[in-house]
């Protein structure tokens, strides 16, 4: 293969990466934001909190695998408390009311993680199974950022099997599109939200474990992916999980490439293809317009 071809493609796997990483966070909120309809501006600090949970808990124990399975649920903790005992007082009040407690939620976390591990970017180390580059074709790629796109596949799968494919997904899908009915059956709508929040929050904490050993573990971290996850949002469709995954996907690709060919340029494009796909289907690219 040659080296432009090399080049190319070596950027490919680069976007794909943070794509997977997006859509992880982006899937979560495409759940508490495009089907339970709560606008969470703090969706991306539970992404953060979780990574600074990764951090404590290799800081403690050293395992890796240990910090992926404690620090989303951590994380999904958190925010079933905050649904819980914050949220769901507000919500009827409608979406200002969420964004204000949200944007609060958001500061007390960034204050929290300040205040307990410090403003400075705490290193997070990738496993030793992990380390290294591995041979694809006659071209060399790090197996984390392989293991990023295998765990969001997983995830994505298991996802939608369980949203589509159990009774549990269609209680859910149910509660979403008509809680009167759900709750006329004797069906707890208030519990299926929860678990619904709860199961939000944990992707995102999936995510956030994922990428502290790339970008490492700072209070800029929400910040620099939590507007991104809100464009993935809009742009695939609210509630789409297969429109989250393709979009993030092309953003992903659109960073990638753009940093590349085109660094000026780089982080306005995916605003760009967003306004473009709204000028043309204002639901999104996987959207419904609603009745």
């Amino acid at each position: 293969m040659d080296p432009t071809t090399a080049m190319y493609v070596a950027q490919g796997i680069h976007g794909l990466a943070y794509g997977m990483v997006l859509f992880l966070v982006a899937s979560g909120l495409t759940m508490i934001f495009g089907m339970m309809g709560i606008l969470n501006l703090a969706h991306a600090s539970f992404f953060m909190l979780s990574a600074y949970f990764c951090y404590q808990v290799l800081a403690w124990t050293g395992n890796f695998w240990l910090a992926l399975l404690a620090a989303p649920v951590a994380a999904a903790f958190f925010g079933i408390i905050c649904e819980r005992f914050l949220l769901r007082r507000v919500h009827v009040f409608g979406h200002i009311g969420e964004l204000i407690l949200t944007v609060g939620i958001s500061l007390i976390i960034l204050d929290g993680v300040k205040a307990f591990w410090g403003t400075e970017s705490l290193p997070v180390k990738v496993p030793q199974v992990l380390h290294g580059l591995v041979t694809i074709a006659g071209l060399e790629y790090p197996i984390y950022r392989l293991f990023i796109i295998a765990l969001a596949l997983v995830v994505l799968g298991i996802m939608a099997i369980l949203l589509y494919k159990t009774r549990l997904g269609m209680i859910v899908r149910g509660a979403v599109s008509d809680a009167d009915m759900v709750s006329a059956l004797g069906i707890n709508t208030p519990l299926v939200f929860m678990f619904v929040f709860g199961t939000g929050t944990w992707l995102a904490g999936i995510a956030g474990v994922a990428i502290a050993p790339i970008l490492t573990v700072f209070p800029g971290l929400a910040d620099q992916i939590g507007m991104d996850a809100f464009v993935v949002v809009v742009t695939g469709g609210l509630g789409s999980l297969g429109g989250a995954f393709i979009v993030s996907i092309i953003f992903g690709l659109l960073n990638s490439y753009g940093i590349q060919f085109v660094s000026q340029l780089a982080p306005v494009l995916m605003f760009a293809f967003m306004a473009i796909v709204l000028a043309l289907k204002p639901t999104g690219l996987f959207g419904e317009r609603e009745a």
